[in-house]
């Protein structure tokens, strides 16, 4: 496994809902971070000594709040691009049929946009998933921003996560607005794929609705092929032919 998916998967893991026994989990998060880059698990390990010292509840109650879409803190990458539209329904379908092209089903009680989603498929096919998240990278700096501005903790995380893609993050949200606006990637996401890439100039919305869900847990675990990482997989299983 390279440093980069290391870090994805680890990230995927501390972005679900931490429950009861994220705490019990630590000792193995930490373990994995061995595989990362100094420069990527510093801010991972820098997260995981501040959720440390919370208790359980803490750390519920400090997820629960943080990831809100009424303070455009949302996990759900498109989102960040459709908001509660019509099209996004189509974008999520989208995503599932990406997972099943590169051998995988997506059954998890989340929507298959869900960041730990994502974050899992592009550890397991690193290059499709990079582009699967560089096609949402204007989200995800946007997210990045919202929670450094409101001091998270969780801006560690997502640093991490930007620093496994392509060029410099955004310093600036117009930054970050910018690459929505010229687009992302035109190739499609894996070879052979019947799937159409987004256009370019996607407009960021500018209010977006609220009522979607937040902070719930992981859905049913299954096996992952790598057992220095805590397995909290959210719903991506090989698929069956």
């Amino acid at each position: 496994m390279t440093p980069d998916a290391v870090v994805r998967l680890v990230a995927g893991c501390v972005l679900q809902y931490p429950g009861d026994y994220f705490h019990d989990e630590l000792p193995r998060l930490r373990s994995a971070l061995a595989g990362a880059a100094p420069e990527q698990a510093e801010p991972l390990g820098a997260f995981l000594d501040e959720a440390e010292a919370q208790t359980p509840l803490q750390l519920c109650a400090q997820y629960t709040s943080t990831f809100d879409t009424r303070n455009r803190r949302c996990l759900y990458l498109t989102w960040w691009v459709d908001g509660d539209t019509r099209r996004r329904g189509l974008s999520l379908v989208r995503l599932k049929r990406i997972y099943r092209d590169f051998g995988l089903e997506y059954t998890g009680e989340e929507l298959p946009d869900f960041l730990p989603v994502a974050l899992e498929f592009a550890a397991r096919v690193e290059d499709a998933g990079t582009r699967l998240l560089q096609e949402h990278r204007a989200g995800l700096e946007l997210l990045r921003l919202a929670l450094t501005e409101a001091g998270s903790p969780y801006a560690r995380v997502l640093e991490a996560v930007c620093s496994t893609l392509p060029g410099p993050s955004p310093e600036t949200r117009a930054e970050a607005k910018a690459l929505a606006k010229n687009g992302p990637p035109q190739e499609l996401v894996g070879a052979g794929s019947a799937l159409e890439p987004f256009g370019p100039g996607l407009d960021m919305p500018e209010d977006l609705p609220v009522a979607l869900p937040v902070g719930r847990p992981p859905g049913r675990s299954v096996d992952l092929p790598w057992p220095q990482v805590p397995e909290r997989p959210v719903g991506l299983r090989d698929a069956v032919a």
